[in-house]
């Protein structure tokens, strides 16, 4: 398990990194989100050993980074956005150089090698200059190098950069068999990469933690979106009947222009219990149509990644807690 407690980092007076704790276990992929300048570099930074943290600490497996630097080393595999590689040397040379460094040699050496080759597909052009190859190829040799030895802590930031679609998937089955047996941190800005890799999302917003939860957490609903003609009063009085029912707010157009041009609003009824939403819709449906509510929409409201990324990243309020219930909460400013 990765356990990282309450870990600051400064750069002169600038806070990059402002008291964030969370804990990864083996056999998870977790995605680290934020804009640019948010803190994720610096924190991936202290994940690997590279920096230390101004306050907090890191352990992975019960032992301290900052005590025992090599001992986390040893273990980890670590892709940085700009790779640093030495463009004269070949691919079989560099992974060679790498494996030297984690430590590899002899027959684990040459078996490490041939793995990562063929796991990543660098066969064709082993003896290939770095200098000579495509982004997507340098890309893979990246991911190559982070593999090998078969860390049980592999930080990857943005691995599929570069990459087209058919490899794009070939590295996402890459990093879900890896995460069998290894704690994966995903660092990316495509949402998609998230979705279809990750179970927990860390959202790092201004250098604090504003999200740590299940990805089924943050994209399941507790709202239900109406387009109707009739107002918010009418609506709230029919909608006291429903004992899940806890208020009503604006919504956000689910009828067409026309719609709303012809005098139809959209509003977003709130529910108690996500778990709860399909029968709470049905049930809505029925009492909108005993009180002779003039119904052109309803649906569940859901979310993806992308909004959620968008509402942490504004003022918005957000449609979860930290005991992961879908309902109205701020998060970390």
């Amino acid at each position: 398990m990765l356990e990282v407690q309450s870990i600051t980092r400064h750069y002169g007076e600038l806070k990059a990194v402002d008291e964030v704790s969370f804990s990864i276990n083996r056999g998870e992929i977790v995605g680290l989100l934020g804009h640019n300048g948010a803190g994720k570099t610096t924190i991936m930074k202290m994940l690997s050993g590279f920096l230390e943290p101004d306050t907090g600490s890191i352990k992975f497996h019960g032992i301290s980074v900052s005590d025992s630097p090599e001992a986390l080393q040893q273990q980890l595999g670590y892709l940085p956005e700009n790779l640093p590689v030495y463009p004269e040397l070949s691919i079989a040379s560099y992974l060679d150089y790498a494996a030297e460094l984690k430590g590899l040699t002899g027959k684990d050496k040459r078996q490490a090698i041939k793995s990562v080759i063929e796991t990543t597909d660098l066969g064709s052009r082993l003896l290939s200059p770095i200098s000579t190859l495509s982004r997507g190829m340098k890309q893979r040799v990246g991911v190559a190098q982070a593999i090998i030895g078969k860390p049980s802590l592999l930080i990857l930031d943005e691995p599929t950069n570069g990459l087209d679609p058919t490899q794009t998937e070939h590295m996402r089955q890459v990093i879900r068999n890896i995460s069998e047996s290894a704690t994966v941190i995903l660092s990316t800005h495509i949402m998609q990469e998230v979705e279809a890799l990750c179970d927990r999302a860390l959202i790092i917003r201004q250098g604090r933690l504003a999200v740590d939860a299940g990805l089924h957490d943050l994209t399941r609903s507790n709202r239900i979106a109406l387009c109707t003609s009739a107002d918010a009063e009418a609506i709230q009085q029919v909608m006291k009947q429903a004992g899940w029912f806890k208020g009503i707010n604006p919504g956000n157009h689910i009828g067409t222009q026309q719609d709303v041009s012809q005098g139809l609003h959209d509003y977003i009824l709130q529910v108690d219990d996500p778990a709860r939403l399909t029968d709470c819709l049905a049930e809505c449906a029925q009492l909108l149509v005993n009180a002779n509510i003039p119904v052109m929409g309803l649906r569940a409201d859901t979310q993806n990644l992308q909004s959620l990324f968008v509402q942490v990243n504004s003022d918005q309020p957000l449609k979860y807690d930290s005991a992961n219930r879908a309902e109205e909460v701020k998060h970390v400013a």
